[in-house]
């Protein structure tokens, strides 16, 4: 195999082997120093800075661009758990929510909490499948935060589809490194904090389908006065909300979306397409490199995330000696990333034995 080097030149120098993404993303430089300059102008002009809405706008844009959707369908928000609250809420009592067992918790959570839904799990290899009349929502993600397994998107589109079910679809362990084509679910979330890097408590909610177009928007719950149709006019309410999607933003941490607005249009610049062959190509010759010591990774192929059963004992270790994964489930979890080499994958596989 080629030897693959970082991508993004200097905008990463870790002082670690960093192969913990699915956790995390690091923060390029120039988002980390926009940061830094807001939180200095902050300490003469406030943290509405020169303008409050710009980074949050600019990010919407550029989110937009990176999936492919028009900017006016897609809100800002603050955490996966928020969005699916207000997913949860748009469902007629007594709904019945189909979700993959063992889905990630921000997602599923708000659904099994809401009061009248009524929430089954199946493997996610069946959930196509186990699409029936009287199903509201299906509710999954594209990758799934344990295992890196990925989700037959067409498969499970096509079937709530076929029985007139919506679909949410959480993209948080997807969105930045796998090319993705979601404008026809109808709700599409993503935690900016991982694969998109950027700061904690920036967060994407797109809307596809007929939501808002064909049907009316479903209530803004948690709209504030950003989500106003005139937000000069809207700091007093009740407010007149916004025609596009931005009627469910909420007043945004600006912070976030300062360093947000650096961190996608830096993924911008490289394209979804180039990080997804690098993170695969590394994934994969870890995956080699595992089967040569006779360790065997849940299946998860195409996948940028490797789980390994047998080596959690080994994650201290690693710490130790300055290499960073995680263990989710039991799973010695490993995330390669823009960021990464093949000198990660050799350094990891070389520290397992």
């Amino acid at each position: 195999m080629q030897r693959l080097e970082p991508l993004a030149g200097d905008e990463f120098a870790p002082e670690t082997t960093y192969l913990n993404s699915a956790s995390s993303g690091l923060l390029p430089r120039r988002s980390a120093a926009a940061v830094r300059a807001a939180l200095e102008e902050s300490a003469s002009y406030g943290t509405m800075g020169r303008d409050y809405l710009d980074a949050a706008t600019a990010s919407r844009a550029a989110f937009a661009r990176l999936l492919d959707v028009p900017a006016d369908r897609v809100a800002v928000g603050s955490s996966v758990a928020v969005q699916s609250a207000f997913v949860a809420a748009s469902l007629p009592a007594g709904a019945e929510v189909l979700a993959p067992e063992g889905d990630f918790s921000s997602l599923v959570n708000p659904l099994a909490a809401h009061p009248g839904i009524k929430l089954r799990t199946v493997p996610l290899e069946a959930l196509a499948d186990a699409v029936r009349p009287g199903t509201a929502l299906v509710a999954f993600s594209a990758v799934q935060s344990l295992d890196g397994r990925i989700a037959d998107l067409a498969a499970i589109r096509e079937a709530a589809r076929a029985h007139g079910a919506r679909t949410y679809l959480d993209i948080t362990q997807s969105a930045g490194w796998l090319p993705l084509r979601v404008a026809d679910f109808d709700f599409v979330v993503a935690g900016a904090f991982k694969w998109l890097l950027c700061p904690r408590g920036a967060t994407f909610m797109a809307f596809g389908g007929d939501v808002g177009r064909g049907e009316e928007w479903p209530a803004a719950l948690h709209a504030g006065w950003v989500a106003g149709e005139d937000i000069g006019e809207s700091n007093y309410g009740p407010i007149q909300p916004a025609a596009t999607a931005r009627r469910f933003d909420e007043p945004h941490a600006y912070f976030s979306y300062i360093g947000a607005e650096h961190s996608l249009g830096l993924l911008e610049e490289l394209g979804v397409s180039a990080v997804h062959a690098h993170n695969t190509a590394l994934a994969d010759r870890y995956r080699a490199g595992l089967a040569e010591r006779g360790h065997t990774p849940r299946p998860a192929p195409g996948s940028a995330i490797v789980s390994t059963p047998g080596l959690a004992d080994a994650e201290d270790r690693l710490a130790a000696a300055g290499v960073r994964v995680s263990v989710r489930g039991g799973l010695l979890r490993a995330a390669f990333h823009l960021y990464n080499s093949t000198d990660d994958v050799d350094r990891l596989l070389s520290l397992l034995g």
